[in-house]
């Protein structure tokens, strides 16, 4: 005799069965890194030069994807930045100064 804990959590593994996504997942992965290795193999068998161009390429390649920040944006963030670090060095400079009063009325 089942009781009703058993059947509703059979019910529940059923609802929520992942075997299939986790084997969609390892089967993915096992043909990326197939590629990656077919691809350290060729990298591997060309020359020294052959490898530095390679890497010259991936450094050009990843260049590209920068996004640089407009001459504006880069003058509100510097402004805001030194505005920031005034006032951080101001809070502490003041915080130290009320230690400093506190110590020296205690003694």
């Amino acid at each position: 005799m089942n009781s009703m804990a058993e059947v509703r959590k059979k019910v529940v593994e059923d609802k929520y069965n992942t075997n299939s996504i986790k084997k969609t997942k390892t089967t993915k992965k096992n043909v990326s890194t197939k590629k990656v290795e077919e691809k350290k193999e060729e990298i591997n068998k060309k020359g020294l030069f052959a490898k530095i161009g390679i890497f010259i390429n991936g450094v050009k390649s990843e260049f590209h994807k920068i996004h640089w920040t407009s001459k504006s944006n880069m003058v509100k963030y510097s402004i805001a930045t030194i505005f920031f670090i005034l006032f951080c060095s101001a809070y502490f400079y003041l915080v130290d100064v009320l230690f400093a009063l506190v110590r020296s009325i205690i003694k």
